[in-house]
């Protein structure tokens, strides 16, 4: 699956959580988009489109973009968030990158 810019990412709202590093995202998913859908909260974010529509996965207030020099760099973050429109969304995320 490949990461596109989708305006059908307005509206998804956190689904669940993924543990996984910065460098296993990128190499399931891609590059990260850079131009975060919030501007100043999130540091890295996936937009993927799965067969039950997109999914978005992100970091959230842990990043330098909130908390500057006390923030983690997106290459320490384990957690991330996982939105979507539906749990479905949601799951095909997680079996993607257990399938890594």
């Amino acid at each position: 699956m490949k990461v596109r810019n989708l305006k059908s990412s307005e509206g998804t709202h956190l689904q669940g959580y993924v543990i996984t590093t910065y460098d296993v995202l990128q190499k399931v998913f891609g590059m990260c988009k850079v131009d975060a859908f919030d501007d100043y909260k999130c540091d890295a974010v996936w937009e993927v489109q799965t067969p039950y529509g997109v999914a978005t996965i992100y970091n959230y207030k842990d990043g330098k973009n909130y908390l500057g020099k006390d923030g983690m760099a997106v290459k320490d973050i384990t957690e991330w968030h996982v939105g979507g429109h539906n749990a479905e969304s949601y799951e095909c995320v997680k079996k993607l990158i257990a399938a890594h």
